[in-house]
């Protein structure tokens, strides 16, 4: 895809696979304004409470790579190479960061553990109290390019496992799902020559999919579900790239702030269709609004995380033709990384740094209190 295009939608391709699903949790904020992160022991405490084997919620996670924890195949996947994963645990685990993504955080504040990844359940049985990570990177409400399951099959998965009572009713009766839309589907569009009249309507396509992918993991018996608002692509590095990461493309933010509005539409109608009305059944998390503030942080206290270029990503190839993690046909490295990954919002041309979703974390703070 031609990212110098107006409308270029970025394709949030290929995730991590994790090893570190029993890690227990370290502090990431800290006290001055720039914070350097080394690979923490997984014995080391995380500050946000402490993990408990009897508590009884468990996190059920389906999208793409901004949630996905090591789906994607290995070594397939470039987040399965060096330097991904280079802050934390100082290895490739399937995250597309160099540290930890939002599962990982929305598990921290739920105070269980990071769920197992789908591909590895077999291997982790002692993971599955903490529920399951289904998502894909690259993947959408459709198929994409990636060769992966989209939204509806990673649901497959998880019925697949109620009838197979590896999840009881009570299982699910005590659980939350996290469900991310990052712009993959909008990624496709952009690349096999959409046009610009098609995308309201094509836009409204994806979000009457998504609507009917939430109202079916109600229907399996979770309680409750928190689904992502799209980020503000305009500011990716992919986009901002044409402007020598200095300004954010309000074209396409004018058409997320459309996906959102339908979204929001979505969630209201979705939560008036639920008996008990005493609490809200399916929450948005509204990312658009927190990358925001994380990028236009001025020092405000957002995890005690201000960065110094907030659109300029840290890991970057060395020419168009390159990205993040490529290296030549004698390996040597194709890509350049800043000297500090604690000091960038973004990690490569499309994901967040750790720090970066720290922040965005940090500001998600009023919107989890729905939890």
């Amino acid at each position: 895809m031609d990212c110098k295009k107006l409308l270029c939608f970025s394709l949030l391709c290929f995730s991590l696979l994790p090893e570190l699903y029993g890690v227990v949790w370290v502090s990431a904020g800290g006290g001055g304004h720039r914070h350097r992160h080394r690979v923490r022991r997984s014995g080391q405490s995380l500050g946000g409470g402490e993990l408990s084997d009897s508590n009884p919620r468990k996190l059920f996670v389906f999208g793409d790579s901004y949630v996905d924890t090591g789906n994607n195949r290995k070594p397939a996947a470039k987040s399965w190479q060096y330097p991904y994963g280079i802050t934390f645990p100082g290895k490739p685990t399937g995250r597309f960061s160099d540290g930890r993504v939002l599962t990982d955080y929305l598990a921290k504040y739920l105070r269980v553990k990071s769920p197992i990844a789908y591909k590895w359940r077999k291997v982790g049985l002692g993971q599955l109290k903490y529920g399951m990570n289904f998502a894909y990177g690259g993947t959408g409400v459709f198929n994409t390019f990636i060769m992966s399951p989209n939204m509806s099959t990673q649901i497959d998965f998880l019925q697949q496992l109620i009838h197979e009572s590896t999840y009881t009713t009570q299982d699910l009766h005590y659980s939350v799902a996290l469900i991310s839309l990052a712009g993959n589907d909008y990624g496709v569009y952009q690349a096999t020559d959409g046009s610009a009249q098609g995308w309201q309507p094509f836009i409204t396509k994806v979000v009457n999919q998504l609507e009917v992918n939430l109202r079916r993991i109600h229907g399996l018996g979770v309680p409750k579900i928190v689904v992502t608002s799209l980020e503000p692509l305009g500011c990716l590095p992919s986009s901002t790239v044409a402007s020598s990461f200095q300004q954010c493309n309000a074209t396409e933010n004018l058409l997320v702030n459309f996906h959102n509005l339908l979204l929001q539409q979505s969630v209201a109608k979705l939560n008036s269709e639920v008996k008990d009305a005493s609490a809200s059944t399916f929450i948005l998390l509204d990312l658009y609004s927190s990358f925001m503030a994380a990028l236009n942080n001025k020092g405000d206290p957002l995890g005690n995380v201000k960065f110094e270029n907030p659109l300029k990503p840290c890991c970057v190839g060395i020419s168009s033709e390159y990205a993040c993690g490529n290296v030549g046909a004698n390996g040597e490295k194709k890509y350049t990384i800043c000297e500090d990954p604690g000091a960038a919002f973004f990690w490569d041309e499309v994901h967040p740094s750790q720090n970066g979703w720290f922040a965005v974390y940090s500001a998600l703070q009023a919107n989890l209190k729905q939890l």
